[in-house]
C-alpha cells in the first residue's frame, strides 16, 4: 500500500517537472499598449489573415482586393498596404483597428509593394501596364506612372530613398528610376528574366537576380551625394553565375554577404557584396525559394519549397545544421522582431507554421521546435510584421 501511495505521489510531480524542463518559452508580457501582427495575404482567398504574435491565433480576416499577392508595413506610421494583382489596386489597413481605411487604383497587373523609408511614398511595379505607380502614402493618392521596360516584376526603393529599381522581365533590362525627378534616369540590360532585387545598405550597389540565365547582376548605383563617394553613373559592374533559376536575393543585415536561392539546383549561393565574387554553394533542399537572416548575421533560415521543410544554415560555422518539417510547399518567411519566432507560410496547404527558437539543454539539445500552425486562407503568399504601441483610437 505504501509503494501505490509512494508511484500516486510521485507521478504527478514527475509530470509536473517534465512539463517545467520541456515546456515552450513563455510569451513575454509588453504592457497592455504593446501590439505584434503579422499579415499574411491570401491570393485564392481574397483575404488577408491578421495573426496576434503576442498568443498566435488568428486575430482577424479582412476581406480586400482580387488575388493579393504583396504586402508592406510603413515603419513611421501604423499602417499595411496589400497589393491587389486582380483587381488592380492597393488597400491601406490601419493596423490599430485593423480595418481597411481606403483604397487606391493603380495599373494593369501589380505584384508587389515596397515603401521608402521615411515612410511617405510607395512603389509599385504593374506587370501589364510596363509602368511603375508612385504613391503619396500621406495624401493616399497616385502622384505619378513612370514608364519603364515591359512586364515589371519588382520595384525596389533605395534605402535613402533616392533611386527606385525595377526587374523587367520582359525584355531582360533594370530601369533605375529618379525618385525625386519621377522618371528613368537609365535603362540597363542585364540578364535573362530579372526578377528579385536587393540594395545594399548604402544604396551604392543593387543586385538582381536573373532566373532564365543562372545568374545575379551586380549594378552600380549613381550618386551625386557630396558626403559620399561620387558614383557619376549607373552601369553593370558584374554578372555572376550562380545555380539554376536563382529566384530570391537575401541580404545580411550588416550587407557584407547576400544569399541566393536556386530553386531548380537545390542550393544556395553566397555572395560577397563588396568584391561581386561567388563564394560556397551548398545544397540546402528541395527547390530552395525564400531566405531570411537574423538580426546578429549568424544565423540564415531558408524554405524548402520541394520538400516541405526548412533548413538552418549556420553563417559563422559556413554549414546547415538543422532541418525542421513544416506544411506543405513553405514559401514567404518572417522573423519576429525577438528573433525568437520564424513563421512560415505553407502555400499549399494553407496555413502559417511557427518555429520556436530556444536555448538548448542536455535532454532536449535541439534549438528548434513546432509551436504551433495556424490555418489562414487558400495559398499563403507574402507576410509583414507590424510591432507597435497602440494609441488607443478606435
Amino acid at each position: 500500500m505504501r509503494k501505490l501511495l509512494f508511484i500516486a505521489v510521485l507521478l504527478p510531480i514527475l509530470g509536473g517537472l517534465g512539463w517545467w524542463y520541456f515546456r515552450e518559452q513563455t510569451l513575454p508580457e509588453y504592457g497592455p499598449a504593446f501590439r505584434e501582427f503579422a499579415y499574411v495575404t491570401n491570393g485564392k482567398s481574397n483575404t488577408v489573415s491578421v495573426i496576434d504574435l503576442r498568443y498566435f491565433r488568428l486575430a482577424k480576416t479582412l476581406h480586400v482586393g482580387s488575388e493579393p499577392t504583396g504586402v508592406a508595413a510603413n515603419s513611421k506610421k501604423n499602417e499595411i498596404y496589400i497589393v491587389n494583382s486582380g483587381s488592380n489596386n492597393v488597400n491601406v489597413i490601419d493596423a490599430e483597428t485593423n480595418t481597411i481605411v481606403a483604397t487606391i487604383g493603380v495599373h494593369g497587373r501589380p505584384y508587389f509593394i515596397d515603401v521608402s523609408s521615411d515612410g511617405r511614398r510607395a512603389y509599385v511595379a504593374n506587370s501589364a501596364s510596363a509602368n511603375v505607380s508612385v504613391i503619396d502614402l500621406e495624401k493616399r493618392a497616385v502622384i505619378g506612372n513612370v514608364r519603364v521596360g515591359a512586364s515589371p516584376g519588382m520595384a525596389r526603393v533605395s534605402p535613402d530613398g533616392t533611386t527606385v529599381v525595377v526587374s523587367n522581365r520582359g525584355d531582360n533590362t533594370v530601369s533605375l528610376i529618379d525618385a525625386n525627378l519621377l522618371r528613368v534616369r537609365a535603362t540597363l540590360p542585364v540578364c535573362k528574366q530579372p526578377e528579385d532585387v536587393a540594395i545594399l545598405p548604402d544604396s551604392t550597389k543593387a543586385f538582381v537576380s536573373c532566373s532564365g540565365s543562372s545568374q545575379v547582376a551586380s549594378i552600380q548605383l549613381a550618386s551625386a551625394d557630396p558626403k559620399a563617394q561620387p558614383r557619376k553613373e549607373d552601369r553593370v559592374l558584374a554578372l555572376l553565375d550562380v545555380g539554376r533559376t536563382p529566384v530570391s536575393l537575401t541580404l545580411k543585415p550588416d550587407g557584407g554577404e547576400m544569399i541566393v536561392c536556386n530553386f531548380d539546383s537545390n542550393s544556395i549561393s553566397f555572395i560577397e557584396t563588396a568584391n561581386d565574387e561567388v563564394g560556397s554553394s551548398p545544397e540546402i533542399g528541395q527547390h530552395p525559394s525564400r531566405g531570411v537572416v537574423t538580426l546578429d548575421n549568424s544565423r540564415l533560415y531558408v524554405s524548402n519549397f520541394g520538400s516541405n521543410s526548412i533548413a538552418v544554415y549556420d553563417i559563422d560555422m559556413g554549414r546547415h545544421i538543422f532541418t525542421l518539417t513544416v506544411g506543405s510547399h513553405p514559401d514567404a518567411l518572417a522573423l519576429t522582431p525577438d528573433q525568437n519566432y520564424l513563421l512560415v507560410l505553407d502555400t499549399e496547404s494553407g496555413d502559417v507554421t511557427v518555429v520556436q527558437k530556444r536555448r538548448a539543454r542536455k535532454l532536449e539539445p535541439t534549438e528548434y521546435s513546432l509551436l504551433t500552425l495556424i490555418p489562414v486562407g487558400a495559398q499563403p503568399n507574402a507576410i509583414v510584421i507590424k510591432t507597435f504601441m497602440a494609441s488607443g483610437k478606435k
